[in-house]
C-alpha cells in the first residue's frame, strides 16, 4: 500500500501545477465584440436602410419649409443673429410639427424602439442566447454591447442627417455658421441622442420582459403613440382637472393653474426633450417656466429681448437633461438587472 502511495505521489510530483496551465479568461473590454458584431449585423441588414430612409425623409420634408421661409425674408435676415439655426427651427406655418427639431423629436422614439425592442428576445427566439453566453464573456457583456451598437447605430445616421442639413444652408442658401451656432448643433445633437437613449433603454426592457419581439415591438410603438401623440392630450386633462379644483377667478390663481399644467406636461419626457432642444437651437429663449405671481408676469413682458450665450442657455435646460438622464438610466437599470436574473436554458 505505502508502494502504492508513493508511486501516486512521485506521479503527481510530475505533472506540472496549476498555475502553469494556460486558463481562458473574458476580457476586460468584452462588450466591444459584442458591439462589433452587432454592427456588422446592422449594416448589413434592412433595418439600417429604413433607419437612413426615414432620416432623410426627417431632414428634406422640414427642410423644404425652413429654406421657402428664409429666402423669402433674405433681405430682413442678413446680418440677424443665429440665422444658421433657423435651419432647424422654421418649418411650415401651417403645420407646427414640420420643423427639423420637432420631426427628429418625433422620428427619435421609433429608431430607439426599433434597434431595442428585439435586441435580446431575438437571440432567445433563436436559440443563439445559450450559445452566445457560453463563450468567454461576462453575462452583462451582452446587454452592455447591444446597447452600445444600437445607439452607435443610430448616432451615426443622425449626424449624417444634421450634416446634410448644414451642408445645404452652406451650398444652397449661402449661409455660414458661426462658431456658437456650431456648438450649439453639437449641443443639440448630444440632447437628441440622450432621448434616443431613454427610449432604446425602453425597447431593451421590453425586449427582457417580453420573450416575444412582436409582444415587444406592439407594446414599444403603442408606447411611442401614447406619449408622443396623445400624451400632450392626456397631460392638458389630467392638468385642466388639477388646476380646476382652484378656482382660477383670479390672475394669480389662473398663474399658479397654468403652472400645474406645465408641471404635469413635463411628467412626459418628450416634453422634457422639447424643450431642451428650443433653448439649444434658439437663444433668444430666456424663460422655460410660467411666472407664478403678478410681479413675475409684468417682469417677464419688460425684458428686453436678448440671445443667451450657450452655458447661459444650458444652465436654464439642466433640469430637463437631468430628468431625461435620469429616467434613461432607471430604464437601462431595470433591463440590466432583470436581464442578469433571468434563467438561459439551451
Amino acid at each position: 500500500m505505502s508502494a502504492t502511495t508513493g508511486a501516486i505521489e512521485d506521479r503527481l510530483e510530475e505533472i506540472p501545477p496549476d498555475e502553469d496551465v494556460p486558463e481562458t479568461r473574458p476580457p476586460r473590454w468584452g462588450w466591444t465584440v459584442v458591439a462589433r458584431k452587432e454592427l456588422a449585423d446592422h449594416l448589413h441588414g434592412a433595418r439600417w436602410l429604413i433607419l437612413l430612409l426615414v432620416l432623410a425623409l426627417a431632414a428634406a420634408i422640414p427642410l423644404y419649409f425652413a429654406s421657402a421661409r428664409i429666402r423669402d425674408a433674405a433681405s430682413a435676415a442678413t446680418g440677424a443673429p443665429a440665422v444658421f439655426l433657423a435651419l432647424f427651427t422654421l418649418g411650415s406655418t401651417d403645420f407646427p410639427f414640420l420643423r427639423v427639431n420637432a420631426f427628429v423629436g418625433i422620428v427619435a422614439p421609433l429608431l430607439g424602439i426599433t434597434f431595442g425592442f428585439d435586441a435580446l428576445n431575438r437571440e432567445r427566439s433563436e436559440r443563439t442566447l445559450p450559445r452566445l453566453l457560453a463563450q468567454p464573456i461576462h453575462r452583462d457583456d451582452v446587454i452592455n454591447g447591444k446597447f452600445a451598437a444600437g445607439l452607435a447605430m443610430i448616432s451615426i445616421a443622425l449626424i449624417a442627417m444634421i450634416m446634410l442639413v448644414a451642408g445645404f444652408g452652406l451650398f444652397r442658401l449661402g449661409i455660414v455658421p458661426t462658431s456658437g451656432e456650431v456648438l450649439r448643433i453639437v449641443v443639440w445633437v448630444v440632447i437628441t441622442l440622450l432621448y434616443v437613449a431613454f427610449w432604446l433603454a425602453l425597447g431593451t426592457l421590453l425586449s427582457v420582459i417580453f420573450r416575444r419581439a412582436a409582444t415587444a415591438a406592439l407594446v414599444g410603438y403603442g408606447l411611442w403613440l401614447l406619449v408622443t401623440i396623445f400624451g400632450g392630450l392626456i397631460t392638458s386633462l389630467v392638468g385642466g382637472a388639477i388646476a380646476s379644483t382652484s378656482a382660477a377667478t383670479t390672475v394669480d390663481a389662473a398663474l399658479q393653474a397654468a403652472q400645474i399644467q406645465q408641471l404635469v406636461d413635463r411628467l412626459l419626457p418628450s416634453t422634457l426633450y422639447d424643450e431642451a432642444a428650443l433653448v439649444a437651437l434658439d437663444p433668444s429663449v430666456t424663460r422655460l417656466s410660467v411666472p407664478v405671481t403678478i410681479g413675475q408676469l409684468d417682469q417677464a413682458q419688460q425684458q428686453i429681448p436678448t440671445l443667451l450665450t450657450l452655458d447661459q442657455s444650458l444652465l436654464l435646460a439642466w433640469p430637463q437633461l437631468v430628468a431625461l438622464f435620469g429616467l434613461t438610466i432607471l430604464l437601462f437599470a431595470l433591463a440590466y438587472i432583470g436581464f442578469l436574473r433571468q434563467e438561459v436554458r439551451a
